[in-house]
């Protein structure tokens, strides 16, 4: 990892940390409880700050991916019988739960703030205008079009909700994926006639996770991008062939280019037999007409190779500002929290139960990567990211496994229905399994980061 995403990493963990451990502590602390450490990670302390010996002391450790609020405790140890009254163990059942609860509970409402604050400062995003989708992709068969602009969607055809970018229809596309529900679609041109409304049978995919296979079989093609070439790579086919910065695609052996997704696609299926083929390319540069030949360098093995010419395109997209009064935007900040929450709970669902690849498990450089990329394009992608991020958290600290915040819920669900705690012994023997599963969910996530890296998935 480059420093860069180490520091963003060190920085999304250390806001979402103090931010859940600080719900233990404040709910703690208004319940009577005698709170003794409030750490930010764990192992050797680094740093230590306490006002006076009876307060809370607060430690910043050597091991930054977690942390902890140790609470006066009669499991602990012996409590003098004067503080008997602030251990944690003498608290209530409802009392004790709400201070459980209370970290993952911080975390959503972090992310209820931070999409709330995306909301109202608002956001440039790709206005959703279609690219050429992807050849015999459900939209292609649907009738998409490149140029075609995505005003509403809905889940019947007879309710609509506007569409207010691309990320907008994505967020739409993955609810449907999920849900194994059709999405129709209501579209123009980009100049906004000729309407009409289009269905994607994203129902019939055999899959529910939205990754490159899902994405690949629905064929939406990204972003209108007129085909203006933006970079031309020294040595690579492009650049052999005279290919310039600033040239407008045409034509490709004679067929007119509508725009950049439709380009890349064509140069990509310039195999055949195992081998590139050339490509008559007309350009216009200055004015004036163009062609050059261009032999595609081929990337991958077996039938997964592709033709590549070593040229990127300039970033054109039309672009919208994305934002909402106060109110609405507080709104929309609980809406996405919870639909986001409960994605991740059907997916985690979908995992235990075989529907979904634990390929959907990220770890620590996963995180790290998707951070520095987000904090680069901005502020408002960075608060949303990190909103994602603490809906995450907070979701993975409720599930009922011992370790985690759910699992101690766990424990008071058993012990409000049956008017006693959970024995000692079984206690030992959930805590053991709750570690396991924990470290295999760990293992997992650092697996799918390795391979990623490692270009392997």
């Amino acid at each position: 990892m480059t420093l860069s995403q180490i520091l963003y990493f060190l920085i999304t963990l250390g806001i979402l940390i103090v931010v859940h451990e600080w719900g233990h502590y404040r709910v703690a602390r208004a319940c009577g409880v005698k709170v003794l450490r409030f750490s930010v990670g764990f192992g050797r302390v680094l740093l230590r700050r306490r006002k006076h010996p009876d307060a809370t002391e607060f430690t910043l450790s050597a091991i930054p991916l977690g942390g902890y609020v140790r609470m006066l405790d009669e499991g602990d140890g012996n409590v003098p019988p004067e503080l008997r009254s602030q251990a944690f163990n003498r608290k209530t059942l409802w009392q004790r739960a709400a201070i459980v609860s209370a970290g993952p509970a911080a975390n959503l409402i972090l992310a209820v703030l931070l999409f709330a604050a995306v909301g109202w400062i608002g956001r440039e995003e790709p206005k959703a205008v279609l690219g050429t989708p992807v050849a015999g992709g459900l939209a292609d068969r649907a009738g998409l079009r490149a140029g075609d602009w995505v005003q509403a969607w809905s889940d019947d055809g007879r309710e609509w909700e506007d569409v207010r970018s691309l990320p907008d229809l994505g967020w739409q596309l993955a609810q449907a994926v999920a849900d194994k529900r059709p999405l129709f679609l209501s579209v123009t041109n980009a100049q906004g006639h000729g309407h009409r409304n289009v269905k994607l049978e994203t129902d019939s995919l055999p899959s529910r996770d939205l990754d490159d296979r899902t994405m690949r079989a629905i064929g939406l093609g990204g972003a209108y991008v007129e085909p203006v070439v933006g970079e031309v790579r020294a040595g690579e086919p492009a650049d052999t062939a005279g290919l310039h910065v600033g040239d407008r695609l045409l034509r490709v052996n004679g067929e007119a280019v509508p725009d950049m997704a439709w380009f890349v696609q064509r140069v990509r299926r310039a195999v055949v037999d195992g081998q590139a083929q050339p490509l008559r390319i007309d350009v216009r540069r200055d004015g004036q007409e163009l062609s050059r030949e261009i032999t595609p360098r081929l990337d991958g093995q077996g039938e997964a190779r592709v033709a590549r010419i070593g040229a990127g395109f300039q970033d054109n997209a039309e672009r919208v500002t994305v934002h909402y009064g106060p109110l609405e935007s507080v709104t929309q900040g609980v809406t996405r929290t919870w639909e986001l929450s409960a994605l991740t709970v059907k997916t985690l669902g979908r995992m235990l139960i075989g529907e979904a690849s634990v390929k959907n498990l990220s770890g620590p450089i996963t995180i790290a990567k998707a951070a520095d990329q987000s904090a680069h394009l901005g502020v408002t992608a960075f608060l949303s990211f990190l909103a994602a991020i603490s809906v995450s958290l907070g979701v993975l600290n409720l599930l009922p496994l011992p370790m985690l915040d759910g699992g101690h819920l766990m424990y008071y669900l058993f012990e409000g229905l049956s008017g006693r705690p959970v024995s000692e012994w079984w206690h030992k023997q959930l805590q053991r399994a709750g570690i396991a599963v924990v470290l295999l969910m760990m293992s997992l996530a650092l697996f799918n980061d390795l391979t990623r890296t490692l270009g392997l998935h």
